[in-house]
């Protein structure tokens, strides 16, 4: 029979260096190898299930799959076994099946089927032999919950007096170490790009944001969560005692043998923390202009903006709408060696070789405005600032861009074109604006349809559609087919009909007539105008145009961008 490290080792799952650390642990505290890879954040809980299935012919079973409470704990009692035992061997029993003779055979399910104890304890309740199953900790979990109330009354005791040694004792047993992983694991399996756990009277809902949309991943009974809080507040170096005020944290964790990290919002609520982690993966490569969805035309401009020996060049959009993503795709571009490239974000989301980049740390005076008044002092070619939030740094900016500096920014507002208003509310004067603005970018983010399971749209329903691409001003040569498409859902995208995202632009450079009306502080309306005359194509007119390249459809661009029917 083969080892299960050497099995994992010759399907690349772990590495030497891995499974050492794993064998070490478990000379040390016991358990089983594969679940101290996983509880190490070395391999998914899936991945150490497929290679046991295949390894010892186990069937696994899903959520769906395990019997009801009552079951299980109907076959607890025949064969006198405490339920609080087989959980702490993270297993589940039941009988199953009628033969000829009207018996029914044991069935076993645990995450760890080849446990000495529980094959010997098998063989005490059962004549005939057990029949085996691997399950996993999101399976056992619910099933367990409903299975001992006690258990629940006593974890709510435990943690009535809310002490920090308690909170920590309970942040570092078992279940909840697994609990967790098994969280991070399923957020980065299905892409989430945020995990929301949030408290409620009698329960905490854990949420994953994938594709920009929310989804609940699986409720728990509410004497969990201190527990859980508190393991998230440890793995980022958060105070775990301190409930009362909201914290922010961040770290950098294992999950599934990839690195990535984790910033951490807790905000206090009536019945308690309300927890926000963004994932950021440490990836190898940014993608491409073009893998983004930003179209021929616009990745031309954009070029052209970012090479501008001078000036400010703003990307606007709301959080989490890929802003940073195409400044450091520009960045990248603009870093030939001969180029001195300092930046300052909050927090620093990409390592790019070459370039210096500053942590803004607000809590002792390092915030954007400082940052960026010393990067003028280290005879910088380019400053990439991460967000321009006060009047004090809008200010600098404008100055360190009159003084020779390209400096490329972002700014939350609605459209590109409401950026130049926004600065002035910050405090700019309109002529200096008007002087340095080169250019400027709005972005937001659809999800894209899921190549395994989209349809074509009827003829009658994209007749109104091809009517509107058509009248869009500045649009890229149409001759080529329409492909526009209808989701449908399937298992691969989750029911969803969407799998990814790609991006909705408009880029604007403002030239001398446009210089002239920011001058003049013209409205945006006049400014809009302006730009129309010169051929702007707003978000929604890209977002047409993506549509009828049929990557994704027009229900997605009326709700990233707004107006139009959406008729599918």
């Amino acid at each position: 029979m083969q080892d299960l490290g050497a099995a994992l080792l010759l399907r690349g799952l772990v590495s030497e260096r891995d499974l050492e650390d794993a064998q070490s642990a478990q000379r040390q505290i016991g358990g089983n190898l594969g679940l101290t890879l996983v509880r190490l954040g070395a391999l998914a809980e899936s991945d150490l299930h497929r290679v046991m299935a295949e390894l010892w012919g186990l069937r696994q079973l899903g959520v769906d799959d395990l019997p009801d409470a009552e079951r299980v704990r109907a076959a607890c009692a025949r064969v006198r076994v405490a339920p609080d035992w087989l959980r702490a061997r993270e297993a589940v029993i039941w009988f199953a099946g009628e033969a000829e003779d009207g018996s029914e055979h044991l069935c076993i399910a645990a995450r760890n089927p080849l446990d000495l104890a529980l094959q010997e304890a098998s063989e005490q309740w059962s004549a005939e032999p057990a029949q085996f199953f691997l399950t996993s900790q999101q399976a056992l979990a619910d099933l367990n919950a409903a299975l001992d109330q006690t258990r629940v009354a006593e974890a709510e005791a435990a943690t009535a007096g809310k002490d920090a040694k308690r909170l920590r004792e309970l942040a570092e047993e078992a279940p909840v170490i697994d609990f967790v992983n098994a969280m991070f694991s399923e957020a980065i399996a299905r892409r989430a790009s945020d995990i929301h756990i949030e408290p409620f009277e009698d329960r905490f809902v854990v949420r994953l944001r994938i594709d920009g949309i929310l989804t609940q991943w699986r409720a728990a009974p509410r004497a969990n969560y201190d527990a859980v809080a508190s393991r998230i507040k440890l793995l980022s170096a958060m105070d775990i005692a301190e409930r009362r005020l909201p914290q922010d944290g961040r770290q950098s964790i294992r999950v599934s043998g990839r690195e990535v990290d984790l910033r951490v919002s807790s905000l206090p609520t009536t019945w308690g923390e309300s927890l926000v982690m963004r994932l950021l993966g440490k990836s190898k490569a940014l993608p491409e202009l073009s893998a983004l969805g930003v179209a021929a035309d616009h990745q031309a401009m954009l070029s052209k903006l970012a090479t501008m020996p001078n000036g400010v060049v703003l990307v606007t959009g709301p959080t989490g709408s890929g802003k940073t993503t195409t400044i450091y795709r520009l960045l990248t571009q603009l870093n030939d060696g001969v180029r001195k490239i300092v930046t300052v974000e909050d927090p620093v989301e990409f390592d790019l070789p070459g370039v210096m980049q500053v942590q803004v740390k607000a809590d002792i005076g390092l915030s954007f405005a400082a940052g960026l008044r010393s990067i003028l002092r280290q005879d910088p070619d380019v400053i990439m600032v991460g967000e321009i939030r006060d009047g004090e740094t809008a200010r600098i900016a404008v100055q360190a861009a009159l003084t020779g500096h390209l400096v490329i920014s972002t700014v939350h507002t609605n459209s590109a074109l409401a950026a130049a208003p926004r600065l002035m509310d910050l405090g700019v004067e309109n002529y200096l604006l008007a002087d340095v603005l080169r250019g400027v970018v709005g972005q937001r983010l659809a999800r894209r349809l899921c190549r395994h399971c989209a349809g074509p749209l009827e003829e009658a329903q994209a007749a109104p559609f091809e009517r509107a691409v058509r009248a869009v001003p500045g649009a890229p040569d149409l001759s080529a087919p329409a492909k526009w498409s209808r989701y449908k859902g399937c298992a691969r995208c989750g029911g969803t009909g969407y799998e990814g995202r790609c991006g909705v632009y408009e880029v604007i450079e403002i030239d001398g007539e446009l210089q002239n009306a920011l001058r003049n502080r013209r409205s945006e309306a006049d400014l809009a105008a302006l730009a129309a005359a010169r051929g702007f194509r707003d978000m929604r007119g890209d977002g047409l145009l993506k549509a009828r390249a049929g990557l994704t459809t027009m229900a997605e661009v009326a709700r990233v961008v707004g107006d139009g029917d959406s008729n599918e």
